[in-house]
């Protein structure tokens, strides 16, 4: 059902006198149901077209009529509208393949209809999933989006469907919390009123119960209703911070922000912005970013810098764009910017194509009021310009250091046991001592050759397999010491150790 606002709206473009409205939706019977409430108030026939049926008179049931013989044709249904020379509201459903090039007579008789309008008055609107109208009549042309539900108008339908499905089950009622509701109408934001009911649907419908194990399936649900494309893509897999090691310094400053992120206007606190994650490489900062999503129960979007530059002037500024305002659409969520020092490090020798997509998204960064929180990681701070990396930016910035001894011990356990090794059964203080100056990373591949050998030589993985392969590997910190110790030395004072 529209509400007022939108019925308002769409009744002062139609007033207004636009030849042509476009209305990009799935929604197209609920376009339709507003446009057939419009045309009663304002007193004007509406006439409705698609591919299969032709052109007919749809306002009124009592006054439905046969379609116009011979209409089915996109081409006789404009010359059947222009002959008419009648005044209303002409609804024209999924046109979008006859508007293009090959078609020039259409775009005539659009244009046609289009500058009569002072005479006749006959409102077209083109509604379909897409459109863009041809530069020959784009000019006569006026946009309107259907609404989305509002949280208050999610809630409800949440308890409609769950009111439904306890009938239908002898008066049992739908088991969850307050907090998992709030979550799922977080988790609906940016979907269509169908696209929102039909996944509370198959939430309710499958067991009964609206629970914390669903609400990564909704996420991957809007994702994929949302259509997403380009250079943000959805991570499937969010860690918790349970498969971190360590980091005790960020988890704490992460669970302190939580609830001001997810509830932003119940506080008097800006929400948090994002922060940096910088250090070596295989230490742990791309798994810490999906942790956080993790953590917060929200999705996960990874910006592929890679995917943005195009080689004509404007098109990666407009790639940037495009992928930041579908973040917002699946907000709140957090915005992973991967080895951001390569998306944005501003070269002599580019044509400037990264100062201006740097200035995209400094101005994305101080301008925007969606909950987006970013999470950028870097393994070189020096390729970054300093207008990203200073603080008002973003709230943190954090260094992520080699594990030291108690944290090797909890990367060992952790991928002994996803690995489905008992930990107990190993020396993991032994383990620990020998991976001094070990990454994450290192530590686990450690653990995948010693699994391979151990399968190769038929016998189970025990700590010596293990130690064997530490002692044939040269970790990144002995062969990149310098650029270590540089790294150490800016991170002093400049950044908060993670750990």
């Amino acid at each position: 059902m529209a509400s007022k606002t939108e019925q308002n709206d769409l009744t002062l473009l139609i007033k207004s006198k636009n030849p042509i409205i476009v209305i990009e939706t799935h929604e197209e019977e609920r376009a339709l149901e507003l446009l057939a409430r419009i045309s009663i108030v304002l007193g004007q026939p509406l006439f409705g077209w698609h591919l299969t049926e032709g052109l007919r008179r749809t306002e009124l049931k009592e006054d439905a009529m046969a379609a116009l013989p011979g209409t089915e044709d996109p081409i006789k249904c404009l010359q059947h509208i222009k002959k008419m020379q009648r005044k209303g509201i002409y609804v024209l459903c999924d046109y979008h393949p006859f508007l293009d090039k090959e078609h020039p007579q259409n775009i005539r008789l659009i244009k046609d209809i289009a500058q009569d309008f002072p005479l006749f008055q006959q409102t077209l609107v083109f509604i379909s999933h897409q459109i863009e109208l041809p530069k020959e009549v784009k000019r006569f042309g006026a946009r309107f989006e259907l609404e989305l539900p509002d949280p208050a108008q999610l809630e409800k339908m949440i308890r409609q469907e769950a009111a439904k499905w306890s009938v239908n089950n002898g008066g049992i009622k739908v088991r969850t919390d307050r907090a998992i509701m709030q979550r799922l109408v977080q988790n609906l934001t940016g979907l269509t009123y169908a696209d929102a009911r039909q996944i509370i649907r198959n939430i309710i419908y499958d067991d009964g119960a609206i629970t914390e194990d669903e609400m990564e399936s909704v996420n991957r649900a809007r994702y994929q209703l949302l259509d997403l494309e380009g250079a943000v893509h959805y991570e499937y897999e969010t860690a918790h911070f349970k498969e971190v090691g360590g980091m005790n310094r960020l988890k704490d400053w992460l669970e302190l922000r939580k609830k001001v992120f997810l509830q932003a206007n119940d506080f008097a606190l800006d929400k948090p912005k994002g922060i940096m994650l910088v250090g070596v490489q295989g230490g742990g900062k791309s798994l810490a970013a999906k942790a956080v999503a993790g953590m917060w129960g929200v999705p996960l979007l990874r910006l592929d810098f890679g995917a943005l530059y195009n080689k004509w002037h404007g098109e990666s500024e407009k790639n940037l764009r495009d992928s930041l305002k579908l973040a917002e659409m699946m907000s709140p969520c957090v915005l992973w910017l991967d080895e951001v020092e390569k998306g944005i490090s501003t070269g002599d020798n580019e044509g400037g194509t990264s100062k201006r997509v740097l200035g995209t998204l400094l101005t994305f960064m101080q301008e925007n009021q969606y909950p987006i929180f970013m999470v950028a990681t870097a393994n070189d701070i020096s390729a970054l310009p300093p207008e990203f990396v200073r603080k008002g930016r973003l709230d943190e910035i954090f260094f992520v250091d080699l594990p030291d001894n108690q944290t090797r011990q909890e990367i060992f356990k952790i991928h002994l046991s996803k690995r489905k090794q008992v930990h107990l059964e190993f020396d993991v203080l032994k383990l620990a001592e020998a991976t001094e100056g070990f990454s994450g990373a290192e530590i686990e591949q450690a653990i995948v050759a010693g699994l391979y050998a151990s399968l190769y030589s038929d016998q189970s993985l025990d700590t010596q397999t293990i130690l064997n392969e530490i002692i044939a590997t040269s970790p990144l910190s002995q062969v990149m010491s310098e650029k270590m110790q540089a790294l150490r030395a800016w991170a002093e004072g400049r950044a908060v150790i993670a750990n």
